[in-house]
């Protein structure tokens, strides 16, 4: 069995191609579901250039550092949209549309749901360059089912409508010698919705049927490398400078010889967080805040998320039967910045580096206060005057002490500190995290006085 080369990719591949596809609170009927299918969308060409809304075709372009015999491998993915229509039974025994159904507790409401599409092509020799070229062209055919929906009794009660409309699409890949200098190459690998489409007056939501979506490509190399195009070896920076990408974003995944081409901006060797238990399809929010937002859901609203989709579905069964140990890991992470040395007591985790800006040092550096030396360990009592933040007025008159002194791009000293009061101060010291307040926001207390 050939080995998959795209494995190591999979995982954040997939939370590409349902970023969005489903939002809090996971209901159909939910506004912030109206509008949907956001990212990588391919219309039909002649929608495209009539309305401008959805492109027609994306493109990649990135660079491979060649062996003798490099060999490429591209794997196209997409979801097909398929539309679910629900339909009551009728006392006549016919089916009649309709905006929901409740069934043994279970809501079925209509829905878009979408298929996983895979197109793979043949592997590619990219030398010579001559033969370094192929062009596939698929086509997605329309298709339709149906679902009885049985009640407890085994009674009809209704039925499920699926259905696909045809979609047709093309893959080009192409190779040339990449400008500058070395022998370096440029594969190109473009995506076109080949889809025929007449109807001048239709809107985006009538032609999503017979869109790609959330269209993405991965490219595989034998024999060789890739170049990354975010941060290239100066040898390679012409040709890295020469790459143009229309609606997609090229990124190593893995090692360096797989790259993921996204209409989402991502970062060199992304990965999904080890702590994040399941997809949320929800854009960036943050995994346990989501996941207690979803314990708040009536039951009505749970049983209708259910309804909706299968995914939503297992994103509230995850929640509810979520274990402790698994919101523990939610809660929070520190990644190690530098290897843990075996310390007497916790050391905090300054933004400032010693190793970058030697000019300063915000722990032994101190200025004056009233004639008063203040540095790290001095009392203060908070005078806030001159922010824009009204949160830091509520600290007007606490007691504080000073962590550090520190300066901005700018030169101009600022003070961070604790307050004594705040039981959250180990913690938030520990990790790196003070307030900060210009020296006249702050007053020495009659210790620090005297003690000068």
């Amino acid at each position: 069995m050939t080995p998959d080369r795209f494995a190591t990719a999979r995982s954040v591949a997939d939370a590409v191609l349902y970023e969005g596809y489903v939002l809090y609170p996971y209901r159909a009927s939910a506004p912030k579901n109206q509008i949907r299918w956001q990212f990588g969308v391919l219309a039909p060409r002649s929608f495209s250039e009539a309305d401008a809304s959805e492109r027609w075709s994306m493109g990649t372009e990135c660079i491979v550092d060649p062996g003798q015999t490099p060999v490429l491998t591209v794997r196209l993915r997409f979801l097909q949209i398929q539309r679910r229509s629900i339909e009551a039974a009728t006392a006549a025994g016919t089916f009649e549309e309709t905006g929901n159904l409740h069934l043994d507790g279970a809501v079925y409401v209509p829905w878009d749901e979408a298929v996983e599409q895979a197109i793979d092509l043949e592997p590619l020799v990219l030398l010579p360059l001559a033969a370094a070229a192929q062009e596939l062209t698929f086509d997605l055919p329309a298709s339709e089912e149906t679902e009885i929906l049985h009640a407890g009794d085994g009674s009809v009660r209704g039925r499920v409508s699926r259905r696909r409309d045809a979609v047709e699409g093309r893959v080009t890949t192409t190779s040339e010698w990449a400008a500058g200098p070395g022998a370096l190459l440029k594969v190109t690998v473009k995506v076109d919705n080949a889809t025929t489409w007449s109807d001048a007056t239709a809107r985006r939501d009538d032609v999503l049927s017979r869109s790609l979506v959330a269209v993405h490509t991965m490219l595989a190399i034998d024999d060789g490398t890739f170049v990354s195009l975010l941060d290239p070896p100066d040898e390679a920076r012409e040709a890295v400078a020469a790459c143009v990408n229309e609606g997609t974003f090229p990124v190593l995944i893995g090692g360096d010889d797989v790259v993921l081409s996204s209409p989402i901006i991502l970062y060199d060797h992304p990965e999904v967080a080890p702590e994040s238990p399941g997809d949320l399809y929800d854009s960036t929010e943050i995994d346990e805040i989501l996941a207690l937002r979803i314990l708040t859901l009536t039951d009505e609203e749970k049983a209708e998320a259910r309804g909706t989709d299968p995914r939503a579905a297992a994103i509230i069964d995850r929640c509810e039967d979520m274990p402790p140990e698994l919101w523990e890991r939610l809660h929070g992470a520190v990644r190690a910045l530098r290897p843990s040395e075996a310390v007497a007591e916790p050391q905090p985790l300054p933004w400032w580096d010693a190793d970058v800006d030697a000019t300063f040092d915000p722990w032994t550096d101190q200025l004056l206060i009233s004639g008063v030396e203040v540095g790290q360990g001095t009392k203060v009592v908070l005078r806030p005057s001159r922010r824009s933040d009204a949160h830091d007025f509520f600290l007007a008159g606490l007691e504080a002490t000073v962590a550090g002194v520190f300066r901005d791009v700018d030169g101009e000293a600022h003070l961070a500190v604790t307050v004594d009061s705040d039981p959250a101060t180990e913690a938030l010291e520990w990790q790196g995290r003070y307030l900060f307040f210009y020296p006249d926001e702050v007053e020495l207390t009659t210790e620090s006085q005297a003690a000068s």
